[in-house]
């Protein structure tokens, strides 16, 4: 089968299409005809060995996909040859065929694309997650999002308006504030031209945000972390900014916080439950029409490096995601 394949540690540009062998599924596995894979932010780590997970080479990045169900392993009963499914992977989804978990893989609900499917578990996932597991956002809370126009910020801004919470749109440019408008913010910051924290002081009345969901890290997580309320929560999604923070404990302890790493990922290890029962629940509220997936570039799979550099550069609102064939 053809595939996009790293055999060294590098940026975008030492991907090459070849060739990777195809294998059967195992029992309790599954193997899907590719049509679409989501570019993350987690694939351009993979690639540059600054992820969690190390594959060994030759591999292809690749965390979710959507396609049809060539053939099913033992004891897999939810899905069959000819389906359309969505799945998640650990890695390999930018190639014509994957082997994934059943556990992990649902069928395509009706009306949604290959391409819609592709954008959907990992960003969706990563904030349901997040915000009912373990922040367990309530109705009434405020909740501040950074990054708030990217993959995961713009599911945080709707999943948190259809938890019931007053969300706070954070981003850098208006464009990404007015998209963020449109999928149901209530207010919104230019934290490149507005100071964050005043911002957020002025919108609570003084009270701080109960919690706070940052997939962004560096100088904007600093700002955000004082500007938390007594007993809130932050939420650690990732780094986009390139640097991790430290995180002052004195702060923490003022105001009885609690600081929440999310790694939604390493749920498909230590309780791949988690994520089936989430993205059922998500996929629910897809078919009511209470989500609105937003995919601003698609990119064939030649030209995957230019979907890789348009998340790094940050020219991408919402998904970006690679279509085979």
């Amino acid at each position: 089968m053809k595939a996009l394949l790293c055999t060294r540690w590098g940026d975008p540009s030492a991907l090459a299409l070849g060739e990777a062998a195809s294998r059967p599924p195992g029992k309790g596995e599954v193997r899907l005809a590719v049509r679409a894979c989501g570019v993350n932010f987690a694939d351009t780590l993979m690639i540059q060995g600054q992820y969690q997970v190390k594959p060994p080479f030759p591999f292809s990045p690749g965390l979710e996909v959507a396609g049809e169900v060539l053939e099913v392993g033992e004891d897999v009963h939810h899905l069959r040859p000819g389906d359309r499914a969505m799945a998640v992977c650990s890695y390999g989804g930018m190639a014509e065929e994957v082997v994934t978990s059943a556990a992990l893989a649902l069928p395509l609900p009706p009306g949604m694309d290959f391409i819609t499917g592709a954008a959907f578990p990992v960003a969706y996932g990563t904030s349901h997650v997040a915000l009912t597991r373990r922040a367990h956002l309530e109705p009434g809370e405020t909740l501040l999002v950074l990054g708030a126009a990217g993959g995961v910020g713009l599911t945080a801004v709707e999943i948190g308006k259809r938890l019931g919470a007053t969300v706070i749109a954070a981003a850098s440019a208006p464009e990404k504030l007015a998209l963020c408008q449109r999928y149901g913010a209530d207010y919104v910051i230019n934290y490149t031209t507005e100071n964050l924290r005043d911002r957020v002081k002025t919108i609570t009345g003084g009270r701080g945000v109960n919690v706070v969901f940052d997939p962004v890290g560096g100088d904007v997580f600093d700002e955000a972390f004082r500007a938390i309320a007594w007993e809130g929560r932050v939420l650690v999604i990732g780094f986009a900014s390139g640097r991790i923070p430290q995180i002052p404990a004195n702060l923490a302890l003022l105001k009885n916080c609690a600081v929440i790493g999310v790694f939604w990922g390493a749920y498909s290890m230590n309780d791949p439950a988690v994520l089936g029962d989430s993205l059922r629940t998500l996929l629910d509220w897809y078919a009511a029409g209470d989500l609105r997936p937003h995919v601003s570039q698609t990119f064939p799979l030649e030209r995957a490096a230019d979907a890789f550099y348009a998340l790094m550069n940050r020219q991408s609102t919402g998904k970006v995601v690679i279509t085979m064939g």
